[in-house]
């Protein structure tokens, strides 16, 4: 938090300058610069038109407006002080062309002020600009002119204000996206490695108790330790597939540090490869009963992909949390509606962790998952004993 006591996206919204890109700059010099020839430079000709004198000079300071505002986004606080001088001297040489009109180009730059410039200083120019009015009514404009004059100066002001706004609501769906990514991929990273590193924690200690006693039993833990870690490679590997590299970014420098990662690819995690899932936990010596009832055909990725991770998750944590948990069985059933997965343990939950409450890592980001395709999820100690996971995922099909 910043000395204001503001947070620092309020405080860089309301006091930071806004950086345009060189051909927004242009564009924004090309548009001004039209506005003000076709608007002002036509009143300068039609009110000069019978005072050969004048119209020369104020032609020559409508044009130097135009070449002003080619540095109105680098210098907005010069180039108004610059443009709102050479009005006023453009309107006390041709009275005949209104003040709200002789100050065009300054209200240009006091919009384009107030949508890149810090807020303070442009409402100090804002002030600044209003201090002309008296003269409209002066000159014989009378009430109705120094109206017209303000309501002018006052929707330039609010014109930059508004677009101001909403280069801010835009910044901040970007960070909000960038927020929700991160939290997904972090989401899908938590599953990989923490299901994988706890079957494969579970396979080297099994494989170093019977080591020397039944060596072939070691080779098959050991064995399935390299499977599931072959296995977590791919995914991991999928996943960095999906995020990198850049466009213009050394993709060879990419692919050599990702040489020999997954080099037989698999498909990605899906509910057709539950039983591969089950292999794995089964091979901890966990007895796995699998029930699937329904055809994945068809199903979102969407969809698909979060009762993968649920029933992953699920099963992970029954691994590293359920004491004395030697069963779980899992149950998907996939409906013309919805899908629908139980996982249940037989083991115990120690009282007052997290896991008991329903507010571990694991089931916030199980919940996470089926809160994004729009389904609901449950999870608790069941009253005979046993943890279950519960989890509705609707589904539209698609063909």
């Amino acid at each position: 938090m910043n000395r204001s006591g503001r947070q620092p996206d309020e405080a860089f919204v309301g006091e930071a300058r806004v950086e345009l890109s060189a051909r927004a700059v242009r564009a924004l010099w090309w548009g001004s610069a039209g506005l003000v020839l076709v608007v002002l430079g036509t009143s300068v000709l039609v009110a000069g038109s019978g005072n050969g004198r004048r119209l020369p000079l104020a032609v020559g300071l409508v044009l130097a407006q135009v070449v002003v505002l080619r540095w109105q986004v680098r210098a907005p606080l010069a180039v108004l002080a610059a443009t709102a001088a050479t009005g006023l001297a453009v309107w006390a040489l041709l009275p005949e062309v209104s003040l709200t009109g002789a100050l065009l180009a300054a209200q240009v730059a006091l919009c384009v002020l107030s949508a890149t410039g810090p807020r303070r200083m442009s409402v100090r120019a804002l002030a600044a600009m209003c201090l002309p009015a008296p003269l409209a009514f002066g000159a014989g404009g009378g009430p109705a002119g120094v109206t017209v004059y303000l309501l002018a100066v006052l929707l330039a002001w609010t014109a930059g204000q508004w677009r101001r706004a909403q280069r801010a609501r835009a910044a901040a769906e970007m960070r909000r996206a960038v927020v929700e990514e991160r939290a997904r991929i972090a989401r899908e990273v938590h599953d990989v490695v923490a299901h994988t590193l706890s079957v494969m924690v579970i396979q080297a200690g099994a494989a170093d108790d019977v080591f020397a006693r039944r060596p072939d039993h070691a080779r098959q833990a050991l064995r399935a330790i390299e499977t599931g870690a072959r296995s977590a490679l791919g995914e991991l590997r999928l996943l960095l597939n999906a995020f990198g590299p850049d466009e213009g970014a050394d993709e060879g420098a990419y692919e050599r540090t990702n040489e020999g990662v997954g080099e037989n690819r698999e498909p990605g995690p899906s509910l057709a490869r539950l039983d591969e899932l089950a292999d794995t936990v089964r091979a901890t010596g966990m007895t796995v009963r699998l029930h699937c009832e329904g055809t994945y055909d068809g199903l979102p990725t969407t969809v698909d992909l979060a009762a993968y991770r649920i029933v992953q998750e699920a099963l992970t944590n029954t691994l590293r949390h359920a004491v004395g948990a030697d069963e779980v069985g899992v149950r998907v059933t996939v409906g013309g509606e919805c899908v629908e997965v139980t996982v249940v343990d037989n083991g115990r939950t120690p009282q007052g962790s997290s896991v008991a409450e329903g507010a571990g890592r694991g089931l916030v980001g199980m919940r996470e998952r089926a809160r994004l395709v729009g389904g609901s999820l449950r999870a608790g100690p069941l009253p005979g004993g046993g943890f279950e996971v519960a989890a509705r995922l609707p589904v539209e099909r698609v063909s």
